[in-house]
């Protein structure tokens, strides 16, 4: 067992007080690949903590919205700089507690640092149009006005990104925030808060309260006193969102799951195709919306892509996120581990040929984690289970077709439509991938994982509903316009 000197509680953050839930009440959050090493304790919270963090929310938002974009701007360019400042911290963090690589997690705390410089700027955007009046002497134009009071729901693979993503530009357009991550995430999430307060927001702009999703998060949905509520994780919890946000008449933003594919063409650069197909589908242990799930190869090329992404997939080092040469680190959790594992039995039981992997790591290094191998399928079918269902954990479906017409049709044949790449030189194949395919984030000769901060960002089907987010696209979501009429 791990020893530890020192293992720090988190309140709640609500009406800018830490606190602790009514319950009194604290779960602990485990380090996945030492299952032992607790990296800290966060409350238990109740539907009276929601309701608690509502009225703060409510509370502050007229004072709030009555800042300039100017003024919220610059408490979004302090909070940067004290992610900044404590950047080493905060990814060691989320390392420990979420599993990625420090690297990765390193990249990600830049990343949401970015982004709260990002929309800082946007406080000094315009946010509405003069429009010409049929009378002559009126005045007309469009503002834009706050929702009120949002709720988030993040989860825990990005812990740092997703929740500033949805924060900051919830808060540059003048919304009051109720947040609640993923209980697997909280402690990185906690100190994403402790740079909110730092920065010296107002009492009860942003509230966190930790939990349970079933009680939590169903409160968030439910609350009377939330007017939008974002949301980020599995298709199941997603329509509850929408669900409970329709009955309550409030909007409401979705971003879910994906079953990504990436085609590589006979004409493709192998080499390049073989790197993004493992960057893609097993970087973050393919714990991402946007992984590759799904490979499919055109027959021309498909022996040598296939035994060249073995190859390079062997030499992929499995290991504490925090070690160096680590490439690919645990499943967040033991009930992730065991859905990964169930998939790839089913994989296996309906007849899919098993290349690389497969199984729970058996390195006695690795025994205390949550640790499963790299693992590529062959012969996989669209029908099969692990053709149509998002598996979240680092499995690559091999499918092999004869043109790239078939490749689209088949990359289509799926309940999502998030992220999709393609892999050619013929320019003719990129702009009828691009014309042909059903997903929001399409790329061609990248990997399917990767966004842009300030570009617009959701998919198509069933992955996304309400919205795109980042960028300036997620004015639209976090408020409404007001068409105004003067006459002198």
């Amino acid at each position: 067992m791990t020893v530890q000197t020192e293992v720090k509680t988190y309140g709640n953050f609500i009406d800018g007080k830490w606190i602790s839930a009514a319950s009194k009440k604290v779960g602990a959050s485990f380090n996945p690949a030492h299952r032992d090493e607790i990296v800290g304790y966060v409350q238990s919270s109740t539907e009276e903590d929601v309701d608690k963090a509502v009225t703060a929310a409510h509370n502050a938002k007229e004072k709030w919205r009555k800042l300039s974009g100017s003024e919220r701007g610059d408490f979004l360019y302090k909070i940067a700089n004290c992610l900044e400042s404590r950047l080493d911290d905060i990814a060691e963090t989320l390392t420990r507690e979420m599993g990625k690589t420090l690297p990765e997690a390193r990249g990600e705390t830049l990343r949401g640092i970015a982004i709260l410089r990002y929309y800082a700027g946007e406080g000094m955007r315009k946010t509405g149009d003069v429009i010409p009046a049929t009378d002559s002497k009126a005045l007309m134009y469009t503002t834009r006005v706050p929702l009120g009071v949002v709720g988030i729901i993040t989860p825990w693979n990005f812990p740092v990104a997703i929740p500033i993503w949805k924060i900051a530009p919830a808060l540059i357009y003048g919304n009051t925030v109720v947040v609640k991550p993923a209980q697997e995430a909280a402690v990185t999430c906690a100190k994403i808060i402790e740079c909110i307060e730092q920065a010296g927001l107002p009492a009860g702009v942003v509230n966190l309260v930790t939990g349970k999703g079933s009680i939590v998060g169903q409160r968030i949905i439910d609350h009377p006193g939330i007017n939008g509520i974002s949301f980020t994780g599995s298709n199941d919890t997603g329509k509850k969102v929408a669900i409970g946000a329709i009955n309550r008449g409030v909007k409401y933003q979705l971003e879910m799951g994906g079953k990504n594919p990436i085609i590589v063409a006979n004409d493709a650069d192998i080499d390049e195709a073989v790197e993004a197909t493992i960057s893609g589908g097993l970087r973050s242990t393919g714990q991402k919306c946007t992984a590759t799930s799904r490979v499919i190869v055109q027959n021309g090329i498909y022996e040598e892509f296939k035994k060249k992404l073995v190859e390079r997939t062997k030499e992929l080092k499995l290991g504490d996120g925090l070690k160096e040469g680590t490439w690919m680190g645990p499943c967040v959790n033991e009930s992730q581990l065991n859905t990964v594992l169930s998939y790839i039995v089913k994989g296996k039981e309906e007849g899919a040929v098993l290349l690389l992997g497969g199984r729970k790591s058996e390195d006695t290094d690795l025994k205390n984690g949550y640790f499963v191998e790299p693992t590529i399928f062959e012969g996989v079918h669209s029908r099969m289970t692990i053709g149509q269902e998002e598996i979240f954990g680092p499995v690559l479906a091999l499918i092999k077709v004869e043109t790239p017409e078939e490749a689209i049709e088949l990359a289509n044949d799926v309940h999502y439509g998030l992220s999709a790449s393609i892999f050619t030189k013929n320019i003719g194949n990129a702009f009828d991938f691009i014309d042909g395919i059903d997903a929001g984030l399409v790329r061609v000769n990248y990997e399917t994982a990767g966004v842009e901060l300030h570009a617009p960002f959701g998919g198509m089907k069933s992955s996304s509903f309400g919205g795109r987010e980042q960028g300036t696209a997620a004015i639209e979501f976090y408020t409404s316009i007001k068409t105004v009429y003067v006459k002198p």
